[in-house]
């Protein structure tokens, strides 16, 4: 049975010995990802920028004729589209602004019904999809509530932990919640996935995870700062991420393995949604070990900000036995 076990017990991993090497380097991540969303921006789906959606899978190519496929419905002359792979080759999904001045939906459903016989014509055997509208006013509307839930989940958050722990922690985990998310945004800047409503509600499963990973470790931490009230903080940062280190690595690796198979397996409709929570499963537990509980040391978190427990004995632990 030790045969299988992903983290062996007792581990005695010196996780905060590296953590100012981790710091820089998610720190630069952070500002990479920062530099492509102000450069690339995100490829926002119909439900934040409006306009026409139209799914298109071609039956009898190995690979949709992008190119081609730009060409014919720029020559329309309602602008370029913007067409992008879906899970398969052979699928794309192709987004048109909605035209100006379009009050009552007419040349919007021109427009459709124009690019639809374009794309049949050209290319026999194309099967149509789906074809989504959604108003200008709406997508802004959605755009604006959508960031601004990720926005106070991420602050309440912070709060529920200040004031179950102390505000060191809500700190950590407010800076260790906006590296998941950042990261994640970034990387959907650099593929250009499409960015809709379902992408804010992984990001939002993301925060819930990385929340529940940050609690468990700081648990731990307040259990054992009242406990160890003289082991140096970095030696006991250390103890404390070791002793919940199975318990993290087995949940994400459980977690992990079902998202992969529904990246591979899973319906197109759910790829976005399923790789942002599967990088954000990946950064949130990387986050709780190398951001989230190093930067406590920072903050000056101190045993004498918890009430010590006594022993059996009825001393206090001496607390310098084990080094983590």
């Amino acid at each position: 049975m030790k045969l299988l076990k992903l983290v062996p017990d007792n581990t005695n991993i010196h996780f905060l010995r590296w953590r100012m090497p981790f710091y820089i380097v998610s720190v630069l991540l952070m500002l990479a990802s920062y530099g492509l969303l102000a450069v690339n921006g995100l490829n926002l789906g119909v439900d934040f920028v409006g306009g026409q959606a139209i799914r298109v899978t071609f039956t009898q190519d190995a690979e949709a004729p992008i190119p081609a496929l730009r060409d014919e419905v720029d020559a329309l002359g309602y602008g370029e589209p913007t067409i992008q792979q879906m899970g398969n080759p052979n699928q794309v999904s192709l987004r048109m602004r909605l035209p100006e001045d379009d009050a009552d939906g007419g040349l919007a459903a021109k427009m459709t019904r124009e690019i639809v016989s374009t794309i049949e014509q050209a290319h026999p055997g194309a099967r149509i999809d789906g074809v989504e509208s959604v108003s200008g006013q709406v997508s802004s509307e959605l755009f604006t509530s959508g960031m601004l839930a990720l926005g106070l989940a991420m602050v309440g958050i912070s709060i529920y932990i200040w004031l179950r722990f102390e505000w060191q922690f809500g700190v950590g985990a407010l800076f260790a919640l906006l590296h998941d998310v950042t990261l994640t945004l970034g990387l959907f800047s650099l593929t250009q996935m499409e960015f809709d409503l379902n992408i804010v509600a992984a990001l939002l499963t993301l925060i819930g995870y990385s929340l529940n990973d940050n609690i468990v470790v700081y648990d731990r931490v307040r259990e054992n700062l009242k406990k160890y009230r003289r082991m140096p903080l970095p030696e006991l940062l250390d103890l404390s991420v070791n002793e919940t280190l199975s318990r993290t690595v087995v949940t994400s690796l459980s977690l992990l393995i079902t998202l992969l198979a529904l990246l591979l397996l899973g319906p197109d409709v759910i790829f976005g949604f399923t790789a942002a929570i599967t990088v954000g499963i990946f950064v949130g537990t990387y986050s709780s070990i190398f951001m989230a509980t190093p930067i406590l040391i920072w903050l000056g978190v101190k045993p004498d900000s918890f009430v010590p427990t006594k022993d059996s004995a009825g001393d206090e632990p001496d607390g310098v036995t084990r080094k983590a």
